[in-house]
């Protein structure tokens, strides 16, 4: 019964986020602009990850086994 209650409390405190835009706090501005750049980038765009924070997968993935080429870098360590 009790895991049953914790199981139901902490779905509704994880439901329960904010959905409203984000403001800065009262008397808080946002960061300057960046250098070179003529207008200050809004709430938005600052919580947007650029390209190299999440680069897109350039490679397809394997689909099936398949052997390796020899690597002539790939030494055995050191004794």
């Amino acid at each position: 019964m009790s895991r049953a209650l914790a199981l139901i409390a902490c779905a509704a405190l994880a439901a329960c986020g904010q959905q409203a835009d984000l403001k800065p706090l009262a008397g808080a501005d946002l960061p300057p602009a960046p250098y070179g750049s003529e207008r200050q980038r809004t709430a938005e765009e600052l919580l947007a990850p650029d390209t190299l924070a999440a680069p897109e997968r350039s490679v397809e993935l394997r689909r099936r086994s398949e052997e390796r080429e020899d690597d002539p870098f790939d030494l055995p360590p050191e004794d």
